[in-house]
């Protein structure tokens, strides 16, 4: 799956899960911040990706995503890892 593709993905997820506004989106937007998500719904998006991708991220590596942007990188950065 392509950055692109994973980011209309997490978009719908985070829309869906989060009851959010698809059009207010972007790539920068702050998980926390902008989109008023908290360390419990974190922890949610977290298990939900993991079930959705089949792959877990590492604890370290999704303390450092902040933006939605971060998320497709660690995402597309999981894949890579896999394909290896």
């Amino acid at each position: 799956m392509s950055k692109d593709e994973l980011y209309v993905w997490v978009v719908d997820l985070l829309a869906e899960m989060f009851e959010l506004d698809k059009s207010k989106l972007t790539s920068q937007s702050n998980l926390y911040v902008d989109l008023d998500i908290d360390s419990i719904d974190a922890v949610d998006l977290a298990v939900k990706l993991k079930q959705m991708t089949g792959k877990r991220l590492q604890p370290e590596v999704f303390k450092t995503i902040r933006t939605i942007g971060d998320v497709v990188d660690a995402l597309s950065d999981l894949a890579s890892e896999q394909e290896v």
